[in-house]
């Protein structure tokens, strides 16, 4: 029977023969344990490690992704329909085993919207931001902070305003769903979750950035890879291999000495990139050395040597102009561009909003920043010199000029001029020509090889995002902190393309 037809008594015999059983189908105990959503994704060596050591507490980043996962929560929360004479809300609280509990309390008793429910089957648990029913059944809901739908002429998908949540039926919007794994195994575990009690309606509720808008989903889509990323839990791995989390892992300090015992390859080459010479029979980076493979071996033996950079046969200078600029984007999550920072005449100039993004802050912003470039670009050609504008690896501001544009009503022709003309450099394509790198070529590998220091060697894009959340709320020091941060990126552009046109003094040949 559905636990919609129990009464509260009956919730604790429910709990004993239902909540865990040993027989459950889709339901496994694994060798570590209870796992969740975030489980699924990424490292599984670190759910060994999380049972070794226990007591490791959680790093700077993890702990500020929480908390602005808390804070989406809560945005969320306050937007959504409180208790009236026709509708219920209930908001649950205290520690994991009670909420269990009180999530069945609450479906038995048929309250409208359920926030922070929870349920908790054999080898895994699942937090949910919410219930809402649906006629007899409900939907899980979670907050995601990443973009979860993109708006789309040509699709729809079904919606309703975040305040209406079970109040109104869908809507078919003008969106296409974008896929997250990690958003698909919370909405499978919570599906099936309610499965167990015969409330499962087959669909769910993922509201993303845009927090206004709850979007409905069919959560039957996610169950195969739910089922197969539980299934890699059965045999997890008995020893460590570098992957890109490794950088902001609490468990690095335990996995670095075993790697370097090792001499794993994926020392020099993280996650699948050392796959082809594992299957080759080299699991270490002196084999690779050894093997002679050309271009492979000379980069690991770079990586033995602690030796950054190499000089391609390929190298030539970037292109010159009379007038140049240096230009770096900072945004904020999938919301907007805040901040377009520019490096001229020896100056930065930053075309910086500090208000939230989306709106009429945002666009004059963008304003005038296209105003001060294109004007300046005008003058130049107009007094027959050469232009040029130089960032970084250009997909960023590429995306982020089209969608500025497009949302605050210039001329999508004019974007499109000045990205395929020769006066917007994309230096990256320059570095990739001319270098390799054991560590790969990005801005903060490059630059310091061509001199460039920035006043925060470990202010990267996490800390940026938490930065930004810290300065829209008034915080100065913050603000501060991303127009330094920006500005030592413009620089480094600057700095690197000074030091190529000098023939990149310093760098052996590979």
């Amino acid at each position: 029977m559905g636990i919609s037809s129990l009464c509260f008594v009956d919730v604790c015999a429910f709990i004993v023969f239902q909540l865990y059983p040993l027989g459950l189908e889709g339901v496994r105990n694994y060798s570590v344990g209870p796992v969740e959503a975030s489980d699924l994704v990424g490292c599984r060596y670190r759910l060994v490690q999380r049972e070794r050591y226990p007591d490791v507490p959680s790093t700077h980043a993890s702990l500020a992704r929480a908390e602005r996962a808390d804070a989406a929560r809560a945005a969320v929360h306050s937007l959504l329909s409180s208790s009236s004479k026709n509708f219920r809300r209930v908001d649950l609280g205290g520690d994991d085993f009670a909420r269990e509990m009180a999530t069945l309390e609450a479906m038995a008793a048929g309250v409208h919207l359920i926030t922070n429910a929870r349920f908790r089957y054999g080898g895994w648990y699942v937090e949910l931001d919410g219930l809402v029913r649906d006629g007899e059944a409900y939907l899980p809901i979670i907050v995601s902070n990443h973009r979860v739908a993109k708006k789309n002429p040509h699709a729809t998908l079904p919606g309703v305003p975040t305040h209406r949540l079970g109040l109104s039926a869908p809507l078919d919007l003008p969106y296409k769903l974008r896929h997250h794994p990690v958003d698909g195994y919370r909405l499978a575990l919570g599906a099936w979750g309610l499965q167990e009690s015969d409330l499962d309606s087959g669909r769910g509720v993922v509201i993303g950035q845009d927090r206004e808008t709850a979007f409905v989903v069919e959560t039957g889509d996610y169950f195969e890879a739910t089922e197969r990323a539980l299934a890699t839990l059965e045999d997890l791995p008995d020893s460590p291999r570098r992957v890109k989390e490794c950088a902001s892992c609490r468990f690095w300090e335990f996995c670095r000495p075993e790697l370097e015992r090792m001499d794993d390859i994926s020392l020099f080459l993280p996650g699948d990139r050392g796959r082809k010479y594992r299957e080759r029979g080299i699991h270490t980076v002196h084999g690779l050395i050894e093997a002679n493979l050309g271009e492979p071996s000379r980069l690991a033996a770079a990586w033995e040597r602690g030796i950054p950079l190499l000089k391609r046969p390929t190298f030539a200078p970037p292109r010159r102009a009379d007038v140049e600029v240096d230009i770096d984007m900072e945004a904020y999550l999938d919301q907007g561009a805040y901040l377009w920072g520019v490096w001229h005449d020896g100056a930065y100039h930053p075309f910086v909003t500090w208000q939230p993004l989306g709106g009429a802050a945002e666009g004059e912003n963008f304003h005038e920043f296209w105003t001060w470039l294109t004007e300046l670009r005008s003058a130049t050609h107009a007094r027959g010199e050469t232009f040029a504008a130089y960032c970084y690896s250009a997909h960023g501001e590429n995306h982020w000029l089209r969608s500025s544009a497009e949302r605050f009503g210039i001329a999508q022709n004019e974007i499109e001029e000045f990205i395929t003309s020769e006066d917007w450099v994309d230096l990256f394509l320059d570095v990739k020509r001319s270098f390799a790198g054991p560590h790969g070529l990005s801005l903060k590998t490059v630059a310091p090889v061509a001199g460039h220091a920035w006043a925060e060697d470990d202010f990267d894009g996490e800390a940026s995002v938490n930065a930004r959340r810290a300065a829209v709320a008034g915080d100065e020091s913050a603000r501060a902190r991303l127009l330094e941060y920006n500005c030592g990126d413009v620089q480094a552009t600057y700095r690197i393309r000074e030091w190529m046109s000098a023939g990149a003094p310093g760098i052996g040949d590979l």
